[in-house]
């Protein structure tokens, strides 16, 4: 298989597997630290609701983002046919663009968005690509 395909599937897989996971514990979130009267499905209610939640619900939508973002980058990383570090950021960088469109639709508190946007994306992407590196070397 050509590389650059290769590459490309890496890519899109890593975002599909780290969305899955992101996704997984996001909704385990709110089995574990349920929101009552609120719609999960609309964006306003939720935003309406933002202000008035504790900070134990932000723990499973920052591990989702952390470890979704981790989960891909070592795939893509792992899948890669060349450039597995520039690949795992890649999708990082994926994730890091999605981070900051949901915390534009739905404004948390200062802590959080600032935790998020710079833990959780690109530094978990790094982390990934260097796992990928090992795992590949054997």
């Amino acid at each position: 298989m050509s590389p650059v395909i290769r590459n490309v599937l890496a890519v899109f897989l890593g975002w599909l597997v780290g969305s899955a996971v992101n996704m997984g514990l996001v909704q385990a979130g709110h089995a574990v630290f349920p929101i009552e009267g609120v719609d999960l499905e609309d964006l306003a209610a939720l935003a309406k609701a933002m202000p008035t939640f504790s900070p134990s619900h932000f723990i499973f939508p920052f591990l989702g983002h952390a470890l979704g973002t981790l989960a891909g980058a070592i795939i893509a990383g792992l899948m890669a046919g060349n450039n597995k570090m520039k690949l795992s950021l890649v999708v990082g960088f994926l994730f890091l663009l999605g981070g900051i469109a949901i915390n534009y639709m739905l404004p948390g508190p200062v802590w959080f968005t600032v935790l998020d946007l710079v833990v959780a994306y690109i530094p978990m992407a790094w982390l990934g690509g260097i796992i990928a590196l090992k795992l590949s070397e054997g």
